[in-house]
C-alpha cells in the first residue's frame, strides 16, 4: 500500500527533475552559442546576478518579456544566468521579480563603457534644477522613457520656487516619449512651462525607417491614460501621440534647438537659449535622446551628397548600389529593407565579427537574406574612402572597390557630452556598474 501511495509522489518528482534539466540544457546551449557567435555584450541596462543570493526559482526568467521570443536569462547548476546577453534590450523586471535581490541592474561591461550622465533616483542631476529623463540616461526603451518623465515630472512638482511670476516653472527639452510624457504631466499640474523641439514629434522613433516596428508594453500617459500597445509600427505610434497632441491641446515648439543653459544670479532659477527665443525657468527637464550629432566615419569622401545618416525612405533607393555601414538595428533594418526594393543592390559593412548589438529577429533575417545572395555582408571590415562612383573596402587582409550611389552610415550618434559638461552636468563612463 506505500508503494502504492509514493509511486504518484515519485512520478511528480521525475517529471519535475526531467522538466528542469531540459530547461537547463537548453540555457546551456543558448550560452554556448552566444560566446561562440561573440554576442557576450549586452547593448543596454542588463542584469548583473549575485549566485551567493540567487536560490534558482526562476522567477527572473518568467518576468522577462523578451523571453518567450529568444532566450536571454536561464537557469544553469540552480543559478539564474544571463544566456543571451546580447538579446537583453534593458526592461528591469527580471529585478523587480527576485523576491531575494539578487539582481543588479548595471550599464557597459568590462570591454565596453557607456556614458550616462549621472542622475539621481529623483532624475536631477548634480546641477540642481535641471533634469534628465530617458533616453539619454540610458533608458531607450519605450515604456521606461515614458514612465521616467511622468516620474521626472512629479520630483519637479516638488521644486520650491514655483509659481514665481515673471518665470516659467519648467522648459521641457525634446518630444520624444519621455518629452511628451512629461509635457501632459505639465498640462496636469497646471505647470507654466515650455517643450521646445529640435526636429519633430517623437524624437529618436520618428528618425525610424518606414514600417519599422516598434516594441513597447503598456505605460501610462497623465491626462490620457494608458498606452495599450505591444507591438506597433512607427507610423502607428507617431499617429497616436499625433492625436494625443490635437486632443490635448499639447503646444510643442518644433525645430526650436537650444543653444545653452545657464544659471541666473538669483542661484535658483535658470535661462535657456534657443535659435528663436531666451526662457527664464525655475526648472529644466532634459529629454534629448542619447544620439547626439550622428557617429562619422572619418574617411576620404564622406562630405559627399550620397552619404547620409539616417534611412527615410528605403524606395529612393530602387535600382541602386547601396552601403549600409552599422552592425546595430538600425544598420539591419536599413540594409533588409533596401534589399527588398527592386533592382537594388545592397552591401553591409560592420568592423566587428558579429552583430552583438542588434535583436535576433533583425539579424536572422539578414543571415536569410545574406544566404539567399539578395544581401552582401562584409563583417570585421572597415570602409577606407568614398568615391563618386564606388567605395572602398578593407575586408579579408585585402581592399575591395564596389560600385555605389547611395551610403547609409548607422554608426550610432555621439552622447552630447560637450553641451552636457557646459551645463554643468557630469558624465561618467560606466563598466558594468549601476
Amino acid at each position: 500500500m506505500l508503494g502504492l501511495y509514493l509511486l504518484p509522489v515519485f512520478a511528480i518528482v521525475a517529471w519535475y527533475l526531467y522538466s528542469h534539466r531540459g530547461k537547463e540544457l537548453a540555457s546551456i546551449r543558448a550560452a554556448e552559442e552566444a560566446i561562440a557567435a561573440s554576442m557576450t555584450e549586452p547593448p543596454s541596462l542588463h542584469p548583473v546576478i549575485d549566485p551567493t543570493r540567487c536560490i534558482g526559482c526562476r522567477s527572473c526568467v518568467a518576468a522577462c518579456p523578451e523571453q518567450y521570443a529568444h532566450p536571454v536569462l536561464g537557469i544553469i547548476r540552480g543559478k539564474a544566468r544571463l544566456v543571451g546577453p546580447s538579446n537583453c534590450i534593458g526592461h528591469g523586471a527580471c529585478k523587480a521579480a527576485c523576491p531575494v535581490d539578487a539582481i543588479e541592474l548595471v550599464f557597459g561591461t568590462e570591454k565596453r563603457g557607456v556614458d550616462i550622465p549621472l542622475v539621481k533616483p529623483d532624475f536631477e542631476t548634480n546641477v540642481p534644477g535641471i533634469f534628465i529623463a530617458g533616453e539619454l540616461g540610458g533608458m531607450g526603451l519605450i515604456r521606461n522613457a515614458v514612465e521616467q518623465g511622468r516620474k521626472a515630472l512629479e520630483s519637479i512638482r516638488k521644486l520650491k520656487g514655483l509659481g514665481k511670476p515673471n518665470q516659467l516653472d519648467l522648459v521641457i527639452v525634446g518630444a520624444g516619449p519621455a518629452g511628451i510624457a512629461a509635457s501632459l504631466g505639465a498640462m496636469d499640474a497646471k505647470l507654466r512651462f515650455v517643450t521646445v523641439e529640435q526636429d519633430s514629434l517623437g524624437g529618436t522613433v520618428a528618425h525610424f525607417p518606414r514600417g519599422k516596428l516598434v516594441m513597447t508594453r503598456p505605460a501610462t500617459l497623465p491626462i490620457v491614460g494608458k498606452m495599450k500597445f505591444t507591438e506597433t509600427t512607427k507610423e502607428k505610434l507617431l499617429d497616436y501621440w499625433q492625436g494625443i497632441e490635437r486632443q490635448t491641446g499639447l503646444a510643442i515648439n518644433y525645430k526650436e534647438r537650444v543653444t545653452g543653459i545657464s544659471r541666473r544670479p538669483d542661484g535658483m532659477s535658470f535661462e535657456v537659449k534657443t535659435i528663436r527665443n531666451t526662457y527664464v525657468t525655475r526648472a529644466v527637464l532634459l529629454t534629448i535622446g542619447r544620439r547626439g550629432s550622428p557617429r562619422q566615419l572619418g574617411v576620404p569622401g564622406e562630405r559627399s551628397s550620397k552619404v547620409v545618416y539616417r534611412l527615410i525612405d528605403p524606395e529612393q533607393y530602387r535600382g541602386k548600389h547601396v552601403l549600409v555601414v552599422g552592425g546595430g538595428d538600425s544598420a539591419l533594418e536599413a540594409a533588409y529593407s533596401i534589399a527588398e526594393q527592386p533592382g537594388s543592390t545592397v552591401t553591409i559593412s560592420y568592423r566587428s565579427p558579429a552583430f552583438t548589438r542588434a535583436k535576433p529577429k533583425n539579424r536572422d533575417k539578414a543571415a536569410q537574406l545574406a544566404a539567399a545572395g539578395r544581401m552582401n555582408v562584409l563583417m570585421s571590415s572597415n570602409v577606407r574612402e568614398i568615391r563618386r562612383d564606388s567605395v572602398v573596402i578593407d575586408f579579408d587582409g585585402k581592399s575591395v572597390i564596389l560600385p555605389n550611389q547611395a551610403v547609409i552610415v548607422c554608426a550610432g550618434g555621439i552622447l552630447p557630452t560637450g553641451f552636457l559638461k557646459e551645463v554643468g552636468i557630469e558624465v561618467e563612463t560606466k563598466y558594468g556598474t549601476a
